[in-house]
């Protein structure tokens, strides 16, 4: 990670390794970057008339040593027509600053992007989304390289800019706010990244334990004999197939009074997911692997709380297995009962998620939550309807939607609602079970939602279906992260409610 600070000061007069000032289409430069056009003499405007930068979003142009300017470079970006630049392309052409920063040879910068005009957006807005985007643009996975490739980032610190003294501390508790979210993103990403032969239920509950040592979490893990105890028949029928035994691992976070209901974290973990009988297509099956970021998501959420010691209390479930196909795996035909009692007919092995996750939620019961959230790449359906830009969200109440629609928004970690109408439940009906695991090609991700349902009439619950934007595909494939942002912003937002706001960081800098 980078080293970050918050300063409020003119950039005409700051000693920094790198200045980065906008400069809008039609060549008008951005109001930082016009006080330091105005300390050269115009050198900027003069060299805008040449044509270098036209001040499209995207382009750049570095400039050194301008006279009667303290800085040793000013990092020129282009942002586009001012009056378009809204949440997107600020995130774009901050991206665009990160990428740049990177390859050059200043060991500390100031970016005064910060001090855009966002609409809508205040300037800890600003300040979150540019730590969170740097440390996206900085990460890298290469944990399994026999060689890692050398890290040639020369640039340990990152001051942003503020327009007011004021704006100095809450803009630490910014920084403080992305820094956790980014490392929830991390590790989030990490788990995702690593290939399914080293992160296993095993290696996934070891690595939570880790986490609750390293952050005063208090984790738990179930084994298959204990499983069985509960009666998850559900859960246990999809890790048949495999010779890697099942955990459900359970993790809480106490940051509230000993009384205070938590919000459930419910992540579907399916550390590799080949199908079962009903096996997969070979085509892109090694993205199967990231068939466990829900429960990636829920571990680097509750990093994040714990970072930021949100007054919340939090219980994370993530029940965790692989499907494969085996003699002993789970049949088309088959017919399981779930810890709830209730009995499913297996038309589709491929649908397992709903399997594990129906028993899991059954459980989360005991904790008398307050809401419950579950996240699962759960459906292709999804990825047909929202593409990679949007979560699908289902929920049975309608405030707890709103909640994550809003914090979605905040984040730009976006979701987008879909209905949970009675309608569709018909299409789960069976001849032999009280349920079937699928309900035909129409609708698929609703009626996922919809068998879930089942088992969440004791709470207030809603489901996220990341299965399109948990990970990348193609040139740029690796795991996203997402939903981090959105579930962090979600308990944020919650534990101003029942408390505090999360503890401020020291004094920032001043000019």
């Amino acid at each position: 990670m980078l080293e970050y600070s918050v300063k409020s000061g003119t950039p005409e007069k700051q000693r920094s390794g790198c200045l980065i000032v906008a400069v809008f289409e039609g060549r008008k430069l951005s109001p930082a970057a016009r006080l330091i056009d105005q300390a050269a003499n115009g050198a900027l405007a003069s060299l805008l008339r040449r044509g270098d930068l036209e001040g499209r979003l995207g382009q750049s142009l570095l400039v050194h040593s301008l006279p009667a300017v303290p800085a040793e470079r000013v990092l020129l970006i282009g942002a586009g027509k001012e009056r378009e630049l809204h949440e997107s392309r600020f995130r774009e052409l901050t991206a665009k600053a990160a990428t740049i920063l990177k390859g050059l040879g200043a060991s500390e910068a100031m970016s005064y992007l910060t001090e855009l005009d966002i609409k809508g957006r205040d300037t800890v807005w600003k300040l979150r989304q540019t730590v969170e985007i740097n440390e996206a643009t900085l990460y890298r996975f290469d944990q399994m390289k026999s060689k890692p490739a050398e890290d040639k980032t020369r640039c340990k610190r990152l001051t942003l800019s503020v327009p007011k003294r004021s704006d100095l501390v809450p803009g630490e508790l910014a920084v403080r706010e992305g820094l956790a979210i980014a490392a929830g993103v991390r590790l989030a990403r990490d788990l995702g990244n690593l290939p399914g032969n080293v992160c296993t239920p095993t290696y996934l509950a070891d690595r939570a334990r880790q986490l609750g040592e390293e952050q005063k979490i208090q984790v738990s893990v179930h084994d298959e004999h204990e499983l069985r105890e509960l009666g998850m028949g559900s859960f246990l029928s999809v890790s048949l197939g495999s010779r890697q035994p099942p955990k459900l691992i359970v993790l809480q976070y106490r940051g509230a009074g000993e009384h205070e209901p938590p919000v459930a974290l419910v992540g579907k973990g399916l550390t590799f997911d080949a199908g079962g009988i009903s096996i997969k297509p070979a085509a892109n099956m090694d993205e199967m692997k990231y068939d466990m970021c829900g429960a990636a998501s829920v571990l680097g959420a509750m990093q994040a709380a714990a970072m930021l010691k949100l007054p919340i209390n939090v219980v994370g479930v993530i029940p965790s297995s692989e499907n494969l196909p085996d003699g002993n795996a789970n049949k088309p035909g088959d017919i399981v009962t779930s810890m709830s009692g209730q009995t499913i007919e297996i038309l589709n092995t491929d649908a397992e998620g709903r399997l594990i996750l129906c028993d899991a939620l059954t459980y989360t019961e005991r904790f008398k939550p307050a809401v419950v959230v579950d996240i699962a790449t759960l459906t292709g359906a999804c990825v047909i309807a929202l593409g990679k830009h949007a979560s699908g969200l289902l929920a049975n109440h309608e405030p707890l939607a709103r909640e994550l629609l809003a914090a979605g928004k905040y984040t730009h970690d976006r979701a987008w609602q879909l209905p949970l109408w009675d309608d569709y439940q018909k299409q789960l009906d069976s001849n032999f079970a009280d349920m079937a695991n699928v309900g035909g090609r129409e609708g698929g991700t609703i009626t996922a939602a919809c068998f879930l349902a089942r088992y969440t009439k004791a709470f207030k619950w809603a489901h996220l279906d990341i299965a399109g934007t948990a990970w990348l595909t193609g040139k740029e494939k690796g795991a996203t992260g997402r939903p981090v942002p959105l579930l962090t912003q979600f308990l944020i937002e919650r534990s101003r409610k029942h408390g505090a706001p999360a503890e401020t960081a020291g004094a920032a800098d001043a000019a």
